[in-house]
């Protein structure tokens, strides 16, 4: 066996330094070294060849090269280029193999950054999460929050019209105090222990300080027409009403007025009932205070007409009262005197009052509220047509619904331009001024 030790030349990059070993024996033995074979494709000359990393970190090679027959070691520098070529393959496999631990190392650190980048995504949901809870949370406390709020709110508004219906009230009620001169209201309601006759009129005795009417007003020394509070002895509730002091000697309650159409008196039986309108322009008082007033004593009705042409006249009735609701406020309307002939209380007497929406079709066809027969031969509440003729082709096709004053003009169809009606005490006697 022959071995040999070469230095590789500086060409050589595997190795900083190379041992090489030439062999010299029938079979190759690489006991004891972790060795590897390579074979080349012109190793039948050159025999085999095994490398192996030192300790050292040196190369160490070993050839097996064949035995001759004249029994002499071959030449091994004859294959020299075989082991060029070895180790130029060896460097190129070697430059591979760093090249790709270099791309490992590349993708090893991008599947990092990759790891990292998912676990901050992973942190970023969590708190995506978290926040998503916390804002739905938040979201359902303010769902909360709002119905509470909107609840309060609610309630505040409508303590504060309740509070402002108060005020208002309290309000007219002050200036109805105001506009009733030495009146003193005290309403007691009855009791176990009160005696039949005060138990049916219970304020009687406590109101005879307030005016029951503008008659009562004017005996007071109030001759200046206008709005006052008169509390009716069987109601004993307060009532504004306007007072004519002017007419006839004056102290006359006004229960009706029409002058410029501004207000339509095509309402339903509750508007008759209780009374529409305002007191400075066209009203109706109200069914029930117009009871209240006409039963408290033997009361007159004055009606005053004017039609287009400024033609003024009246009709004055000596008897005048109403019922209560329960018995359709029925008229009660006698003794005519006056400058126009009547239409009102041969015909309409003892009749009930209906409204559009009492189921009267006389009502329906003339739109208002009125003590109807059938229909009507008098009818101050119709609709206000100016000019006074109309014609059954108007609103009313069925049938006439103007301010009627039938012996006016002896028709149906002729609305009157100023009517008014009002009621004082038959036994009134006017009194010079002071």
């Amino acid at each position: 066996m022959s071995l040999l030790s070469l230095t590789a030349p500086p060409g050589w990059s595997m190795c900083s330094a190379l041992y090489i070993l030439i062999v010299l024996l029938p079979e190759a033995k690489t006991d004891g070294l972790n060795a590897t074979v390579i074979r080349n494709g012109g190793g039948s000359q050159c025999g085999e060849y095994t490398n192996q990393v030192m300790e050292n970190g040196m190369c160490r090679l070993v050839a097996t090269l064949p035995q001759l027959d004249e029994r002499r070691c071959p030449d091994m520098f004859r294959c020299t280029d075989e082991v060029s070529y070895w180790l130029h393959e060896n460097e190129e496999r070697t430059q591979q193999i760093m090249a790709l631990k270099e791309t490992i190392s590349e993708l090893q650190e991008e599947l990092r950054n990759h790891r990292h980048r998912i676990k901050v995504l992973e942190l970023q949901s969590e708190e995506r999460v978290h926040l998503n809870i916390s804002l739905e949370q938040r979201f359902h406390e303010l769902e909360l929050h709002y119905a509470e709020a909107t609840t309060l709110l609610h309630l505040q508004g409508t303590l504060i019209l309740d509070l402002q219906n108060q005020l208002h009230n309290l309000t007219l009620l002050v200036d109805k105090v105001k506009r009733s001169p030495g009146c003193l209201i005290n309403i007691v309601r009855p009791n176990p222990l009160m005696n039949v006759h005060d138990a049916l009129h219970p304020e009687i005795q406590h109101v005879r300080n307030c005016p029951i009417d503008c008659a009562s007003i004017y005996h007071n020394g109030v001759r200046r027409s206008g709005l006052y509070t008169v509390v009716p002895s069987l109601a004993g509730m307060p009532v504004e009403v306007y007072c004519d002091m002017d007419t006839d000697g004056g102290g006359w309650t006004v229960i009706q007025r029409r002058f410029d159409g501004s207000v339509s008196f095509d309402r339903n039986w509750r508007d008759y009932r209780d009374g529409f309108g305002e007191l400075h322009s066209e009203f109706w008082l109200g069914n029930d205070h117009i009871h209240d007033l006409s039963t408290q004593g033997d009361y007159s009705l004055r009606i005053d007409l004017e039609d287009w042409s400024s033609k003024h006249k009246h009709a004055l009735y000596q008897s005048f009262s109403v019922e209560d609701e329960e018995h359709q406020y029925r008229l009660h309307v006698s003794g005519f005197s006056g400058t126009v002939q009547d239409s009102f209380s041969w015909y309409h007497d003892k009749q009930g009052f209906s409204t559009p929406d009492s189921g009267n079709i006389c009502a329906e066809i003339s739109h208002g509220g009125w003590w109807y027969n059938q229909c009507f031969y008098a009818y101050l509440n119709g609709v206000y047509y100016r000019g006074g003729h109309y014609t059954p082709k108007g609103r009313g096709p069925l049938g006439p619904d103007g301010i009627v004053w039938h012996s006016w003009k002896d028709s149906d169809y002729y609305s009157l331009r100023k009517v008014s009606m009002m009621i004082r005490p038959r036994s009134f006697q006017s009194r010079s001024s002071p």
